[in-house]
């Protein structure tokens, strides 16, 4: 692994711990390789059941790093998607452990995990239209597979974000802990899920998963139709300089 990225594995459980905290652990594409590398490595691993998904600092993620888009990168990889996950998750059942902000891409990572441990104190959002730019990895997909219409619509056109103790409501979120609990959290139920046989952990996810998702596939490549002309946009490049200057965009509709 890289600085960038982190991981540990005791009793069973894989830690994966996004490790910039100093940028909120937005994904650049080194990030996005280490991640791959380290989900793979994981998911091969005979000593590893369950798999952690964490950010360091108290902050899970804030998505893609738009001061690297701003230099015409995109971290994600060819048939994998966002940080190397949102299109092709790990086979084994991967939590996501999440402190302070999941926003945007952040959002979609915990949005490509199957279990979800959040402090009371976070927050979950996809802002990607303030910055002219849509929520590509997931984020507009599966939202509504989780959240009533209406509710995934208004997160979706505002990019206002949502409290972990609504998330917890709709059922996004599985179990709350106190501020710096998280990951604690998620270790504990990982130890739940890591004493049952593993051939059927992965039968199970991957029906479970099927029955939610078989249309996935179909629907990310109708997407990438969608928002290409959004990304390429003279306003996806004013939006990520916008933020990296701290202004408002000026946007033209090109």
């Amino acid at each position: 692994m890289t600085d960038t990225v982190l991981a540990e594995v005791a009793d069973g459980v894989g830690v994966i711990t996004l490790n910039r905290p100093e940028a909120k652990n937005a994904v650049d594409l080194a990030t996005t390789e280490a991640l791959a590398a380290a989900f793979d490595d994981f998911d091969a691993r005979d000593d590893v059941a369950v798999l952690v998904l964490t950010g360091a600092g108290g902050v899970f993620c804030a998505g893609m790093d738009l001061k690297a888009f701003s230099r015409g990168e995109r971290p994600s990889l060819p048939g994998r998607g966002f940080a190397g996950l949102t299109e092709a998750p790990p086979s084994k059942p991967l939590i996501a452990a999440v402190e302070g902000w999941a926003l945007a891409g952040g959002f979609e990572l915990v949005l490509a995990c199957d279990l979800v441990v959040a402090s009371r104190e976070a927050r979950f959002g996809i802002p990607e239209v303030k910055r002219s730019l849509v929520a590509a990895g997931g984020g507009v997909l599966r939202l509504p597979k989780t959240l009533p219409y209406q509710r995934a619509m208004e997160l979706a056109l505002t990019g206002d974000p949502m409290s972990a103790e609504e998330a917890h409501r709709f059922g996004l979120v599985n179990a709350l802990t106190e501020p710096g609990g998280a990951l604690a959290g998620a270790r504990e139920l990982a130890g739940r899920i890591a004493v049952n046989g593993p051939l059927a952990l992965r039968a199970t996810k991957q029906l479970v998963a099927g029955a939610v998702r078989w249309t996935d596939r179909d629907l990310l490549d109708h997407q990438a139709t969608l928002t290409e002309s959004v990304f390429s946009s003279a306003d996806a490049q004013e939006g990520a300089r916008a933020f990296a200057e701290k202004r408002a965009p000026v946007w033209r509709g090109v």
